[in-house]
């Protein structure tokens, strides 16, 4: 019984004062694991911090990597080669590549531009020069590149001939007159004024111009000379338009030339009211939480290393002024 009491027996053990061999916290170990850590951390801030809120004002840009240019051409199936022609006006049409613009050219000078349509064919009205006329039609993608040049279509507009019924009271004879612009392709947005630049050759002064611009609506503009001018109009649509420009001159010379004119849909600006930043807010929540908790991780393992060593200098010291058991002290003489 009495062996079983002292068995049971819970008493205090007393503290030897002697240093352990082996520190029992394996410090190495944790301070690579927190520069790992923090390592990380640093990174996962840096990714979720890296894109900038968009200033006020600005716009969202998107690019197109250059693609080869259109490698089949359009094909002009009317008119026929060597026709005759007693009217001008002509209508050109054919096949062409989907999502092209079409060019016509007459003996090499611009005659009138449209886009080429899903079904893969293309149709407007062209101008032509007394005479023979050389028709060729040239195929543009989106980022004007040319395609093939189309085979050539030879067709002759005798002027002399007696005029369609529609156009019987104008006079196609004498001193030609042409109209000449650069607008190829002219783009712009809804509420954003389009210009399309325009020059009278030949004829003579003064001069009316008349150019329907494809919304139901039209504008008449004089000239009294043949010096450059534009022709303006708003388009409050996005969409793909036809503007027929039509000049006759005092001898009712007419003169006429289409163009294609594409309307984009507007680019809004992005404010910054608008538009948060690029960091999700749980991204944020974690580094509010993470951080704080990092940094107390770091001063609890700092603080038991110093309490530690701190411990060791208490006990070295004392272990060095408790004499030893066994041995009397020196005595002096």
């Amino acid at each position: 019984m009495s062996l079983m009491y002292q068995k049971l027996k819970i008493s205090h053990h007393r503290h030897s004062g002697h240093l352990l061999s082996h520190q029992s916290t394996s410090y190495l170990p944790l301070v690579l694991l927190l520069i790992i850590v923090g390592v990380l951390l640093v990174r996962f801030s840096d990714s979720a911090l890296a894109s900038p809120p968009p200033q006020s004002g600005s716009v969202s840009l998107t690019g197109t990597y250059p693609e080869q240019p259109p490698k089949v051409a359009a094909t002009i199936t009317v008119p026929y080669n060597q026709e005759v022609f007693s009217t001008s006006p002509i209508t050109v049409s054919g096949t062409c590549p989907s999502g092209t613009l079409v060019e016509i050219y007459k003996n090499v000078i611009f005659a009138g531009s449209t886009p080429c349509s899903s079904n893969g064919t293309f149709s407007l009205s062209v101008d032509l020069l007394y005479g023979q006329n050389s028709l060729t039609a040239q195929v543009y993608d989106v980022l004007n590149q040319a395609g093939p040049l189309s085979s050539p279509i030879s067709v002759t507009y005798n002027g002399s001939l007696p005029q369609a019924a529609g156009l019987s009271s104008l006079n196609f004879s004498g001193n030609q007159m042409l109209l000449e612009t650069n607008a190829v392709y002219r783009g712009t947005f809804p509420g954003q004024v389009l210009n399309v630049p325009l020059t009278i050759i030949g004829g003579l002064a003064p001069f009316a111009v008349n150019v329907e611009w494809g919304d139901s609506s039209n504008s008449v503009i004089p000239r009294s000379d043949n010096s450059p001018f534009n022709a303006s109009h708003t388009y409050q649509k996005a969409g793909t338009y036809q503007i027929t420009v039509q000049a006759t001159d005092s001898q009712q010379q007419v003169a006429f030339l289409t163009v294609a004119a594409i309307v984009n849909g507007r680019l809004s600006a992005i404010s910054y009211s608008n538009v948060s930043n690029n960091v999700p807010k749980s991204s944020v929540k974690e580094l509010l939480l993470l951080w704080p908790l990092y940094v107390s991780v770091i001063t609890i393992v700092a603080s038991f290393w110093f309490g530690e060593h701190r411990e060791k200098r208490i006990l070295g010291k004392a272990n060095q002024q408790k004499p030893t058991l066994g041995v009397s002290p020196p005595t002096t003489t």
